[in-house]
């Protein structure tokens, strides 16, 4: 093929190309519907997600354990108290510093060696001085007690306890001493008031009248409407007697 020729197929080619460009610049373009976002939702649509807390703040918070009173207190106390005509409850602590001074005056195997007791005074009616109890008894207890409910059967009656141990000697020794509690009575009491007088029987020896009233203040308040001829005869009655005559022979 000549030189020509080629030339000739080139400028074809390129005419070609020329009328195909200016065709698709100038074709109309296809009109689409717009399309929605699939990742998108519609304003009033809501998921149950988004109305969930998060899974960490669905789980309730644990309650915090309630604050637990102390057991002991490190404190030497012995407390008696009455609970009814029968029976007197105790309840103690003996800190670590009274068992050493124990140890220490009767020996180091002196509280293993020596058994726990209660000492039970019957102090009515005197002032106790230690050794002046109207009777006394021993009660034995344990070593692990803290506490311990009496049982005297003696109503209307004082007492007072000692907590010590006994050695092997038999020797009492007391390491802490109560307070001292009255047991309440059994009974109605003996003691009698005086008889007093009802308003009422004061209101009818003084004016031959019967009063319901329900206060002593109302006798001043009687006593003068009677200098003036005027007797209420009732606190929540308005009705009044007419004054009466007075005979005077």
């Amino acid at each position: 093929m000549s030189a020509f020729a080629w030339l000739l197929t080139g400028l074809v080619l390129a005419a070609v190309a020329a009328v195909f460009m200016i065709w698709f610049r100038q074709r109309p373009a296809t009109k689409r519907e717009p399309v929605p976002p699939a990742s998108l939702p519609d304003a009033d649509t809501e998921f149950a997600t988004e109305l969930q807390p998060p899974a960490a703040a669905q789980q309730a918070a644990p309650a915090a354990p309630a604050p637990e009173l102390p057991r002991r207190y490190g404190e030497d106390r012995l407390v008696l108290l009455a609970r009814d005509p029968h029976w007197l409850f105790a309840y103690w602590e003996i800190s670590a510093t009274k068992q050493e001074e124990f140890s220490a005056r009767y020996g180091p195997e002196a509280w293993r060696s020596s058994r726990p007791f209660l000492r039970l005074y019957d102090v009515t009616g005197i002032e106790f001085q230690g050794n002046n109890a109207n009777t006394y008894v021993d009660i034995a207890i344990n070593d692990e007690s803290d506490n311990w409910y009496l049982e005297v059967g003696q109503p209307n009656r004082t007492f007072c306890v000692d907590l010590g141990r006994v050695l092997p000697t038999g020797h009492f020794v007391t390491l802490l001493r109560s307070n001292l509690a009255h047991t309440p009575r059994a009974s109605l009491s003996e003691c009698c008031d005086e008889e007093w007088m009802w308003l009422e029987g004061i209101y009818r020896s003084l004016f031959g009248y019967q009063f319901g009233v329900s206060s002593p203040l109302l006798i001043k308040e009687v006593s003068a409407r009677m200098g003036r001829g005027v007797v209420p005869v009732g606190i929540t009655s308005p009705v009044f007697l007419p004054p009466q005559p007075v005979n005077r022979e």
